[in-house]
């Protein structure tokens, strides 16, 4: 191991025993401005592991259901100043705030426990099918593997047609690079403690078709790095049946018919079916991508000698999915050296949460076992 190496396990361990957890919740206390960005969390424990999971937040403010201004119940404000700690805290009646958990070695995939009763987690549905409780709805999201959280519609709702229906949703629970590009100087990959498939007993017996595109249009268009990158966020979409990788835009393209599949001949098109219950190949999660940017959702960077050590010190650092490293023939010399450590949000998170009467949510206890 060389000594460059050392010194940023080092570095890394002295971070984290120089930071103490943060200190408790702070109810009826705003953060006011420093947003980053709102995501919809059912309670403020959620809403803090949204910011612990985010690159950038370090702390939060949460509007809870009794709050009373306007209609803006479940919203979660993801915050961050050049200190780390708010400019402002200022009392206000319906809100908690609180601070990222980034420094307490935070489980990656956490606990959420909680059922929220006259709470819609409004889209995100795959699947659904009538249930005598909620209690049964949950075990039904907690043994499918695509499910991250549920509504279950009870016997008091308005419609009567659709009483006792369960509602199975979908939240990505892979990394997703947000943005990739070719750009010369540059090398990205993964974290090699990172899992893009559940495990089994069972190794997947994966084909890809090189040259080839399967016809249709895409449910939906993802940045991968590789056809198995894209394979990998196939096999974890629920609605995906197959795909179709372009290596020129570096675009994953999923698609979605269970009834056939017309290829056709097509040059820098490789594709592929999706494998489920089965393990996948990890093996193109150790190869780094020359040049080839994962651009943005940085935590944080360093200066490094080689990629080998960037690629380490992601792998070890478990906030890290992966990384970017602009290595000598970067164009900008003011850059060159530099490990871009990066990370995206992969525990379930409802697209949106609104208040509904007879309703109940929550999500898969998977996590809790």
């Amino acid at each position: 191991m060389d000594a460059l190496f050392i010194l940023s396990i080092l570095s890394i361990i002295s971070l984290s025993l120089s930071q103490e957890c943060p200190p408790q919740l702070l109810e009826n206390v705003d953060f006011p401005g420093a947003d980053i960005k709102f995501e919809y969390s059912p309670d403020v424990q959620h809403c803090q592991h949204l910011c612990t999971q985010h690159p950038s937040c370090l702390f939060f403010t949460f509007l809870r259901p009794d709050w009373t201004v306007d209609d803006r119940h479940f919203h979660c404000y993801l915050k961050t100043t050049p200190s780390g700690e708010p400019d402002v805290q200022t009392p206000l009646v319906g809100v908690t705030s609180g601070y990222s958990l980034k420094s307490c070695n935070p489980e990656p995939m956490p606990c959420l426990p909680n059922v929220y009763q006259n709470v819609d987690f409004f889209g995100a549905d795959y699947r659904a099918l009538f249930t005598n409780s909620y209690q049964e709805c949950q075990r039904v999201c907690t043994k499918d593997r695509f499910c991250r959280f549920f509504t279950f519609i009870n016997k008091d709702f308005a419609n009567e047609n659709i009483r006792y229906k369960c509602h199975l949703k979908f939240s990505w629970p892979i990394p997703r690079t947000l943005n990739v590009n070719r750009k010369p100087g540059v090398v990205s990959g993964f974290s090699h403690s990172v899992q893009f498939s559940q495990p089994s007993d069972i190794a997947c017996s994966e084909k890809l078709f090189s040259n080839t595109d399967f016809e249709g249009s895409a449910l939906e268009s993802q940045p991968a790095g590789t056809p198995e990158h894209c394979l990998a966020l196939c096999s974890a979409n629920p609605q995906c049946t197959y795909f179709s990788f372009q290596s020129n835009s570096l675009t994953c393209q999923l698609k979605n018919d269970p009834n056939q599949v017309v290829m056709k001949s097509q040059e820098g098109v490789t594709s592929g079916i999706a494998t489920h219950f089965c393990q996948q190949d990890a093996n193109w999660v150790k190869t780094a991508l020359e040049e080839v940017d994962f651009y943005g959702s940085d935590i944080r960077f360093e200066l490094m000698d080689d990629v080998e050590t960037c690629e380490k010190t992601c792998s070890i650092d478990q906030n890290c999915q992966f990384y970017t490293y602009l290595n000598e023939n970067f164009s900008d010399s003011s850059y060159r050296r530099h490990c871009y450590l990066k990370r995206v949000t992969t525990m379930p998170a409802p697209p949106k949460v609104t208040k509904l009467d007879n309703v109940v949510s929550g999500f898969t206890k998977r996590n809790c076992i």
